[in-house]
């Protein structure tokens, strides 16, 4: 029979075996201290100190992989001092530690999607997985396969080599191929009923994710038909009624019920919709155009108004003449291009330069090759009209200091006014939302909520009605959070967003080639480039301008991504555990080791940048596989893990993989995902 001790840990008094680490006793007693350099398989190491617990009779830290416990020993493992002892170790390590958690291209999409994954799939022509992927955080790929801004694309770091990979199209060509074959699995439906009023990009969200936590959705709409800006403020030509038809029967597949042509607070009421449901969630779009602020305006058509009369019209409107169109976003460039669609002459006209313009630089691009012109440094004054034809008064401007966007300011120029003479003036300066009786609003004229898009009682909140006029995929991130908040609130439990922490090597316009990490040698593939429709036809009809990409474009543009993300981002100790203490990877700002990765293997990437240096596989090497292939190299804070004289690691290391699955955080690794 082993000899026992006597110790108190976490105050509870225990009789333990002899010759035990504190470690080894914690985790047979149900307590679990993280550790990044600790392996049954071998001798210790005690190199992270991750593992810190307070011995209180001694008054210090000591490592707890290491320690023997012994008689009266009273240690504490998990109050919060010792918590941030570890946060703190960690945070240093984090500020060591180089690499790239996850691709720049899925930080940088609002939804979250997986992006590296969802390319890699379509690169192997395994579309339908990629559309599995893809809808985990987008509900609705065909409309944003076609309209995204790609935020993913402009973080895309292959921007390094020469232009970012057509990310976007890898999921317009996914949904396409087999989003009305493809149904999720869904589960019985649990009883709980939730409204969601508006039937927009951010309410579809809601009702996706709301179906697949086990809720019955009901949508009520006050337009004929769904969609929301979808359907009745972005033209056809960018994105087809027929197309979100199709997107949109997938939810009534699910389940999912819409009740059109009813407007609360005219056909219902917000507190109705309280007491019938256990959950209400608002997602109004902003409807309303903001003002310009000049005598006349009233003689003005509003963007967002416009394209919806055009949208509900069939796409058939009145050649607009020459028409002027004030604004410089998305909107404005919606309602240029279709003017130049229903025969007139269209004209931009932007306070600012083209640089500052916040549409998208390829819709200002489409827009020039179909005609449009474009006046910038101009803002208006006042409009009348005279003759039946309008004249905007305007004023030339010059650029000031930054304000507020980060913008230069525009500044009138003095006495330069002149005249424009036009049959269509169309304000696109910005939207926002009309609010119905029972909103509370926040300063801007948004819907007031908390950090968990609760706005009050049982009624959440989001979409553009929380966050102001956004994109699409900004509104289904929201709608996807506030899904699983409403999904807590009928629990009866505290929503709480997860921590994700994101180690990253930079921004690709701050790095350079030999910053980047190479699994492969990258192709030299030049980007494809989107088919679009004559220009004639383009000019003419509001046929859809861009063409998807064929299955066999994709296989070639898919070789063109350089797989950024860590190899390790599954089942990164380091990670895990940063992100259950809550460290950051800036806040402890130290220098890091600008050394080596290693590729000549032909399966194993050595990234010497992301070593923590716990010997674990020095030790894994020599003392289990009996080989010692490994060591240290150099001294203090320049000692590095490496082969004798840097050799290249045998090709046997195939068969092996030994000091792979014991490394915490992916410096040694597979090369392959």
């Amino acid at each position: 029979m082993s000899e026992k001790v006597n110790i108190i840990l976490d105050g509870i008094k225990l009789a333990v075996d002899a010759g035990k680490t504190i470690h080894k006793v914690a985790e047979e007693n149900g307590i679990n201290i993280p550790t990044l350099c600790t392996s049954s398989k071998v001798s210790k190491t005690t190199s992270c100190l991750v593992c810190s617990v307070r011995n209180i009779k001694l008054n210090k830290n000591v490592p707890s992989c290491a320690t023997i416990v012994s008689e009266g020993m009273e240690i504490d493992a998990s109050s919060d001092k010792i918590k941030k002892v570890r946060q703190t170790i960690l945070n240093l390590l984090l500020g060591e530690h180089t690499g790239d958690c996850e691709a720049p291209c899925t930080v940088a999409c609002p939804a979250q999607a997986a992006v590296e994954e969802y390319v890699l799939e379509g690169k192997n022509s395994n579309f339908l997985e990629s559309l599995k992927i893809i809808k985990k955080r987008i509900p609705l790929p065909m409309s944003i396969g076609r309209v995204c801004p790609r935020f993913c694309e402009k973080d895309c770091r292959r921007n390094i080599l020469d232009n970012a990979v057509a990310i976007n199209d890898f999921k317009r060509t996914a949904a396409d191929l087999f989003y009305e074959e493809y149904l999720e699995e869904l589960p019985e439906l649990n009883g709980s009923k939730i409204a969601i009023v508006g039937g927009g990009p951010a309410g579809l969200a809601v009702a996706y994710y709301a179906r697949l936590e086990g809720f019955t959705p009901v949508i009520f709409e006050r337009m004929p038909k769904n969609g929301g800006m979808l359907r009745y403020g972005i033209p056809e030509y960018r994105l087809p009624k027929g197309i979100l038809d199709k997107e949109f029967a997938h939810f009534a597949k699910m389940g999912i019920e819409v009740k059109n042509n009813v407007e609360i607070g005219k056909d219902i009421s917000l507190d109705k919709l309280k007491e019938q449901f256990d959950a209400v969630a608002v997602t109004i779009g902003c409807w309303q155009a903001s003002s310009m602020r000049t005598t006349g305006e009233e003689l003005a058509e509003e963007g967002i108004v416009w394209l919806e009369g055009i949208a509900r019209n069939n796409n058939k409107a009145e050649n607009p003449g020459v028409t002027l169109v004030i604004g410089g976003g998305n909107t404005a460039m919606d309602c240029v291009r279709s003017a130049v669609r229903l025969g007139g002459d269209a004209t931009c006209i932007y306070r600012r330069t083209e640089y500052e313009m916040p549409a998208e630089k390829l819709e200002i691009e489409e827009a020039k090759e179909e005609g449009v012109n474009f006046s910038f440094l101009i803002a208006p004054i006042s409009l009348k009209k005279d003759n039946n034809k309008l004249v905007l008064t305007c004023q030339k401007m010059e650029l000031g200091e930054p304000d507020a966007s980060g913008r230069r300011r525009p500044m009138p120029i003095e006495n330069s006014e002149y005249d424009i003479v036009a049959d269509t003036v169309i304000a696109a300066i910005g939207q926002k939302m009309r609010p119905f009786e029972g909103l509370e609003l926040a300063k801007w004229g948004t819907v007031e909520v908390s950090e968990t898009s609760n706005m009050s009682d049982n009624v959440f909140s989001c979409g553009d009605c929380v966050t102001g006029a956004a994109t699409v995929v900004e509104a289904v991130a929201g709608g996807r959070k506030t899904a699983l908040a409403i999904r807590d609130f009928i629990n009866n439990e505290i929503h709480k967003e997860p921590a994700v922490i994101n180690v990253s090597r930079g921004h690709w316009n701050s790095l350079s080639k030999k910053d980047l990490v190479f699994l492969t040698t990258p192709v030299k593939e030049d980007r494809t480039n989107q088919q679009l429709i004559d220009i004639k036809d383009r000019c003419s009809s509001f046929d859809e301008v861009a063409k998807s990409f064929t299955k066999e474009e994709l296989a070639v543009e898919g070789t063109r991504c350089i797989e950024c993300s860590c190899t390790a981002k599954n089942d990164c100790k380091l990670k895990k555990y940063s992100e259950e203490y809550g460290a950051k990877p800036d806040e402890i700002q130290v220098e890091k080791i600008q050394d080596y990765y290693d590729t000549r293997h032909k399966d194993i990437i050595q990234d010497k940048m992301k070593c923590i240096k716990c010997g674990l596989c020095v030790k894994i090497c020599s003392e289990v596989i009996n080989k010692g292939l490994l060591g240290k190299q150099e001294r203090g804070f320049y000692t590095a893990i490496g082969t004798f004289y840097k050799e290249e690691l045998p090709q046997s290391c195939t068969e092996c993989g030994a000091c792979i699955e014991e490394c915490p955080v992916g410096a040694l690794d597979w090369k392959k995902k």
